[in-house]
């Protein structure tokens, strides 16, 4: 069956590009691994950090700069804080080993910055952080722990099943998801329906968008070129 298997990226705004470089690359050891325009999106550039076989990003956009931070809606503050739905509340990176994740926080520390845990979660031990621009951060493993995260519904909890309204029938669905084989790529774009999410687009441009061709959608040939391939061309 075909499901997502990774993160390919995470991406963050950002009105500080260099101060988030910084902090990832010193504090937590991440490579840079790209700093390049946003392809399609004028004046707007992002940057690209090393995570394993993922990337965590930061966007610059033009007006991020003038926005608010409010802790409580646009940021958590902490691993325990609440945030407007649909914004992220922290985000956990993970080491392989608990000799990894103290090495973690010893270089956390050793750049100034205060470090609580490890915390034994039972499916995990994690640290927790601040990052720039209030940034939650939290670094985790699975080593030596009893019970990690398994398919066999040891973490599912009956009573936060029925807070969250989920029924027997439902709960059976979403442990073991339908399978699809697809269509070889041939599903048409679907009827706008306002029943379902849609990306924030103008609303006078949506509709003849939701129209067009797959093949329309395209992006410039130079986009997909590394920005030191095209200096030397």
């Amino acid at each position: 069956m075909t499901t997502p298997n990774a993160v390919h990226h995470i991406a963050i705004s950002t009105a500080d590009m260099k101060s988030q470089i910084a902090f990832f690359s010193d504090v937590l050891g991440m490579s840079l691994q790209g700093l390049f325009w946003m392809h399609g999106v004028p004046n707007a550039w992002h940057a690209f950090l090393e995570m394993g076989n993922a990337s965590f990003s930061f966007v610059f956009i033009p007006g991020n700069e003038e926005k608010e931070t409010v802790i409580g809606q646009t940021h958590a503050g902490t691993g325990a804080g609440s945030s407007a739905p649909g914004t992220m509340q922290h985000i956990a990176f993970n080491v392989d080993t608990m000799e990894e994740l103290l090495t973690m926080r010893d270089r956390i520390r050793s750049r100034g910055v205060p470090v609580f845990g490890p915390l034994d979660h039972g499916l995990c031990h994690s640290i927790y952080f601040a990052g720039p621009e209030n940034l939650t951060l939290e670094v985790a493993t699975s080593d030596q722990v009893e019970h990690p995260l398994d398919n066999q519904g040891m973490w599912i909890d009956p009573e936060v099943v029925e807070l969250a309204g989920i029924s027997a029938e439902e709960l059976q669905k979403y442990v073991q998801p339908a399978s699809y084989a697809g269509q070889g790529g041939n599903v048409e774009q679907p009827e706008f329906d306002p029943e379902k999410p849609h990306l924030a687009y103008p609303k006078e441009a949506y509709p003849m968008m939701l129209k067009m061709a797959d093949s329309d959608f395209k992006t410039r040939p130079e986009d997909r070129v590394p920005p030191s391939l095209s200096a030397d061309a």
